[in-house]
């Protein structure tokens, strides 16, 4: 497979907020750092500052264990034994059972003002290398929103006493659900009312060549319109990632192979649009399979080219398409309802055999 991406060059990260989302972020990196692509600034707003950091201090190593192993109780204090349940009331699937057994635990949060994050702050403490970020080469920027203020706001965190880290760290992920504390003299929420993908503080502070990765959900993205001479790489994803603090060790291990493979796409022009396929034929040979597909004793070839394969391209809502793209786009749906292996790359030669045999 051919990079796509200079590597000759080093880019700046954009890192967008949506709590247990966040493993997506990793498994972008760990392809990334595997193809050698260089980075010395990152931004990062809520789940993606507490990446960012882990990105600063450059240990990769670290982060994935991180989320290899999360658990909610990691983030919020959540009663004994009550773990799966309030999973499945955050992600929206708890039956009227479930509602009876957390009743008295979800009062108490009510009671509160919200859910106690003792955990996070302890995990955000455990992670974060204070003096690794302070002394890193990668700058470190972070949204959040200062409440006490009425205004949202970026920080450069090497710059901050040790001390203060963290507190920024947590001031960016702080999620309105969250027991609302002082954090630094201040009150402060989640950087997602802000800014939740940090591109902007990059652009101004001169950088040209920007990484940015997505995570799906609710966020406010500030508008701006970039330089004529900023190249923005966008890794984005179609999955859905589950909801921002379904905070569990399957669902994250499942986020961190599919930002792996959405970095794959993005970084050696993978086409496909649910699976991840490196292009070997062309145009010419994409026709010929297509025809093979409608070719029978009684069809006529011109029936193929002008009847049956706009009417496909129109079932699959792809008339402005190459014949490539529709080949795959008509395998891809065989593939899906097969259940053929997602989470590796085929050749499309490769991929179209397997379906075929």
């Amino acid at each position: 497979m051919e990079l796509k991406l200079d590597i000759n060059k080093t880019y700046a990260i954009a890192l967008e907020g949506g709590g247990a989302k966040g493993a997506y972020e990793v498994g972008v990196w760990k392809a990334l750092d595997e193809a050698g692509i260089k980075y010395n600034a990152v931004a990062g707003t809520s789940v993606g500052a507490l990446n960012g950091a882990m990105m600063a201090m450059r240990d990769l190593k670290g982060a994935i264990d991180a989320w290899w192993n999360i658990r909610l109780s990691d983030i919020v204090d959540v009663n004994e034994g009550k773990e799966d349940e309030m999973l499945r009331l955050f992600a929206g699937e708890a039956d009227m059972s479930d509602i009876q057994e957390i009743l008295p635990h979800a009062l108490d949060i009510i009671k509160n003002r919200g859910l106690d994050v003792s955990p996070l702050r302890r995990w955000v403490n455990r992670l974060a290398d204070t003096a690794a970020i302070k002394n890193s080469d990668v700058e470190l920027f972070v949204s959040t929103v200062a409440l006490s203020d009425k205004k949202g706001v970026t920080v450069k965190v090497n710059e901050l006493p040790e001390d203060e880290m963290c507190d920024m760290l947590l001031a960016s992920a702080y999620h309105p659900s969250f027991r609302l504390e002082r954090l630094g003299g201040k009150y402060y929420t989640d950087g997602g009312f802000f800014d939740s993908l940090p591109i902007f503080p990059l652009v101004e502070r001169g950088y040209k060549d920007i990484i940015a990765v997505c995570l799906p959900g609710a966020g406010i993205h500030r508008l701006f319109i970039p330089p004529k001479d900023v190249n923005i790489t966008y890794i984005d994803t179609d999955d859905d990632l589950g909801g921002v603090l379904s905070f569990d060790a399957a669902n994250s291990r499942r986020n961190m192979e599919i930002g792996y493979m959405d970095a794959l796409r993005v970084l050696y022009g993978l086409a496909g649009k649910r699976y991840y396929i490196e292009k070997t034929m062309d145009e010419r040979q994409a026709l010929n399979m297509l025809i093979d597909c409608f070719y029978s004793d009684d069809a006529e070839l011109r029936d193929i080219t002008e009847h049956q394969l706009p009417k496909l391209a129109a079932k699959l809502d792809m008339e402005s398409c190459t014949y490539h793209e529709l080949l795959l786009a008509h395998y891809e749906l065989i593939a899906k309802r097969r259940g053929l292996e997602r989470m590796k790359v085929y050749t499309d030669t490769e991929f179209i055999k397997l379906l075929r045999d």
